[in-house]
């Protein structure tokens, strides 16, 4: 049992926080290199790559903000071994964002980018599942400058180096790449439910096991 985890006996049902994670309520947030200035004037979020009619999407600050929103409420998994638990997020959908902007059929992966040019790569399908979201409020409030505002990824069911901050544009790809922390030895794809935290997991298997993705 992770310290700080309330799991009792479910009765071979999941437990509330993946293994080897102990619960935060509050955190310092983590991130590399310096905070990004805001300029709404300036800003922009664009998507690129395999598009469907191969052309590129971009929506101003202002013609974001009219997107649906959607609130929804997730743990999030840190790889330094914390979980916050129960997450307020309000934001525009990642299946919302497809449908304004629809993949070639033959993308298979996607790179979320921010500010400096960082990236993180994910499967489609992870980029579309339930609780994926591009966020703009936390907690019932903007996003604070430190915690990826105006603009952030939320992917709650994999690490939170995934949940990319200050997010600026979603490329569409048809083959895997990996991205910024994947290429400085993390996990190229992060579930935390089976502790991937780190690349040279992606080798290890068992008797007729092929490696983990």
């Amino acid at each position: 049992m992770s310290e700080g985890t309330d799991e009792a006996d479910t009765g071979g049902a999941r437990p509330r926080m993946p293994p080897g994670q102990a619960v935060r309520h509050e955190h310092k947030p983590l991130h590399y290199g310096p905070v990004p200035a805001f300029r709404p004037q300036r800003w922009d979020l664009r998507v690129t790559g395999a598009t469907e009619d191969l052309g590129a999407y971009r929506w101003t600050w202002e013609e974001f903000a009219r997107l649906p929103r959607t609130d929804s409420v997730s743990d999030f998994h840190c790889v330094m071994r914390f979980s916050v638990p129960d997450v307020p997020w309000r934001g525009v959908l990642a299946t919302d964002l497809v449908a304004a902007a629809p993949p070639a059929p033959e993308a298979t992966h996607v790179m979320a980018w921010g500010e400096y040019g960082y990236g993180a790569n994910l499967r489609m399908d992870d980029f579309l599942a339930e609780g994926v979201l591009l966020a703009t409020h936390r907690d019932g409030e903007p996003l604070a400058p430190d915690h990826g505002a105006p603009l952030r990824l939320v992917v709650p069911h994999l690490y939170g180096w995934k949940s990319v901050k200050w997010l600026r544009a979603v490329e569409y790809m048809t083959a895997d790449r990996r991205g910024f922390w994947e290429e400085r030895g993390y996990h190229n794809r992060g579930d935390p439910w089976r502790e991937q935290r780190f690349s040279h997991q992606e080798e290890e298997r068992g008797p007729g096991r092929a490696p983990r993705r």
